[in-house]
């Protein structure tokens, strides 16, 4: 017994060592390498932060573009989804009063023309990009409140809709942060 316990205790030192200090040390120190030093990429407006490059946000006002829905109130310390099925009741109703809300504050879509992100979260519940179907099914409504050319808002949404890398890797999608950003800049 005594000839397996001794490797075994030195064993364990030896990889509580490893994979409890140095390992995490190390990844921290990479991450402070990244951009916002491992606290994340922040949107600074005015000297102010306003939001997180790869974090969605809440926009409830009508005069900007919505977000894709949150299961978790778009708070990034519980990053998850709601876990209820597509056939789950209670998940039925809160697509459903997603809907119903999206088209009292957008006249002039019909349910069919509703794309499944603007009523759905995602996995993670805070995916920060739309496609630029959604973005732009939301157009006239933001031209007719902020009394903005639907012309001029399909250019903004076009200019801040991020390509595939190389045509392949990823898929078009609008950051609604940036967007939103954009949209407040004088034109």
């Amino acid at each position: 017994m005594k000839t397996h316990l001794s490797p075994a205790l030195r064993l364990t030192l030896i990889f509580l060592v490893l994979l409890a200090v140095i390992y995490p040390l190390i990844v921290a120190a990479i991450g402070k390498l990244a951009p916002g030093g491992g606290a994340g990429e922040t949107v600074t407006v005015n000297g102010k932060v306003v939001g997180y490059v790869k974090i969605g946000q809440k926009f409830t006002d009508d005069r900007y573009f919505n977000s894709r829905p949150s299961a978790v109130d778009y708070n990034a310390a519980g990053s998850a989804g709601s876990n209820k099925g597509p056939s789950n009741p209670d998940y039925l109703a809160t697509v459903q009063a997603r809907i119903d809300t999206f088209l009292v504050h957008n006249p002039g879509v019909t349910k069919e023309q509703i794309p499944a992100e603007l009523v759905t979260a995602s996995g993670s519940g805070l995916d920060p990009d739309l496609s630029p179907q959604s973005a732009l099914l939301q157009v006239p409504r933001i031209a007719r409140l902020r009394r903005i050319s639907e012309d001029q808002l399909r250019q903004l949404v076009t200019e801040q809709t991020e390509r595939p890398f190389i045509g392949v890797f990823s898929i078009e999608k609008v950051n609604v942060l940036a967007l939103n950003l954009a949209l407040e800049q004088p034109r």
